[in-house]
């Protein structure tokens, strides 16, 4: 007799007309700042491409119909609401659809995609965009990430005010020392990421979530030369064939004495990618509810120390599970955003998740981590998983810099 489904675990699970459902996830190609594809793109470029394919891939839905667009974006002036606003009426959505932009640092995807998914549970709104956008290229340095403020009151604030600010490869050491992660774990976790991500790429598996992007790229070289078009149309991040005695070689990038390399923690990358959410009575209404892909179950936030901001999805998760009512074995799988080996490996032993289910395709070392997409980057690759592995219930976590994680709960339809 097959053992009954624990009443948590069955609530997830069941269908209801008030499911907060997902039509689309999609991205553009992940590149390497300053080298990759999308080098002299703009980020506003990438988003307008996105949120084309998405009204492409739904040409059943009337735009008009879509209630708010809200985006995930950390580095750009002005969170980048203006240029955002441009790429979303470029892309097609009329100007009667609003447009916002969040920013929640490394989670600001997931964020998005939250916050549109309870405007619709609590009724505000019934459909809407939620996704992100970044060029580290154009954006990431100095001046998004400085290391002194308020000078005259620095002595004035506590360890942990003024640890906000402390480096994220300092915060890695620091997971890394004080949780006993060694260099040649976190250097076997690089490469198997990559691993992942080269046979996922090579077997066509990012096809269906990705989408091309047409830019302008300029020659280094020649500077006068006139700007040539390029089609951009998968990751360049991902080092196929990656053997652990070169990441083994490669030496500490934040302290002297450290485990934490340019091999073992996350790119800096560009890219983009956008879900379009609605209640499942109004994809019913609509005539769309055969275009269902997923639902959105729940998302949880929790704060940490920030000198160890890393370990936020160990305490974001167990408190998205206890909300839902769902035990970690019951997860088939993990989208867990590695922007350093240390703080995801960390998170994977403290909550006793099976490595297996953890970034199948590969995680944010391989493919890159432009930090206001990542999250929504990680529901498109996360949903085509679910259905390819056969699995119900994914969960995306992340860290989040001063110290915070973030968790969300889907469910493949």
């Amino acid at each position: 007799m097959a053992s009954p489904i624990p009443r948590g675990l069955r609530q997830v699970l069941q269908k209801s007309p008030n499911d907060i459902v997902i039509l689309s996830s999609l991205r553009t190609p992940v590149t390497r700042a300053k080298k990759g594809g999308f080098k002299d793109a703009y980020p506003e470029e990438l988003l307008a491409s996105v949120l084309q394919a998405t009204l492409k891939a739904n040409p059943n839905l009337d735009p008009a119909k879509i209630d708010d667009v809200l985006i995930g974006s950390v580095l750009q002036e002005l969170g980048g609401a203006k240029a955002g606003r441009m790429g979303q009426i470029h892309a097609g959505f009329p100007h009667s659809v609003p447009f916002n932009t969040i920013n929640r640092q490394c989670s600001s995807g997931l964020a998005a995609i939250t916050t549109i998914a309870n405007g619709i549970r609590a009724g505000a709104i019934n459909v809407g965009v939620g996704g992100g956008m970044e060029s580290m290229t154009r954006n990431y340095g100095s001046r998004a990430i400085p290391t002194v403020l308020w000078p005259e009151l620095k002595e004035s604030y506590s360890q942990d005010a003024r640890d906000c600010i402390m480096p994220m490869g300092i915060t890695s050491e620091n997971v890394a020392s004080r949780y006993g992660i060694s260099r040649a774990d976190q250097d076997a976790f690089a490469v198997e990421s990559h691993a992942k991500a080269s046979a996922a790429q090579k077997a066509g598996r990012f096809d269906s979530e990705i989408v091309q992007v047409t830019t302008k790229t300029l020659d280094p070289e020649n500077p006068d030369a006139p700007a040539k078009d390029v089609t951009v149309f998968q990751d360049d991040g991902i080092r196929h064939g990656l053997s652990i005695e070169k990441v083994g070689a490669l030496k500490p990038a934040f302290s002297p004495t450290g485990a934490s390399t340019a091999g073992n923690s996350s790119q800096v990358s560009d890219g983009a990618a956008a879900a379009l959410l609605m209640r499942r009575s109004t994809a019913e209404e609509l005539g769309l509810s055969g275009s269902i892909k997923a639902r959105w179950v729940a998302s949880a936030v929790a704060g940490c120390a920030p000198d160890e901001m890393g370990v936020g999805p160990a305490v974001a998760i167990p408190k998205l599970l206890q909300t839902v009512g769902v035990e970690v074995p019951e997860v088939g799988v993990w989208e867990i955003n590695e922007a350093f080996a240390s703080q995801a490996l960390y998170s994977v032993r403290k909550l006793g998740i099976d490595q297996a289910k953890v970034n199948p395709n590969g995680g944010a070392i391989a493919i890159g981590h432009p930090l206001g997409a990542t999250g929504a980057r990680q529901l498109a690759t996360l949903l085509p998983e679910l259905e390819r592995s056969g699995q119900e219930i994914g969960v995306i976590s992340m860290c989040i810099g001063t110290g915070m994680g973030m968790a969300g709960m889907f469910v493949r339809e």
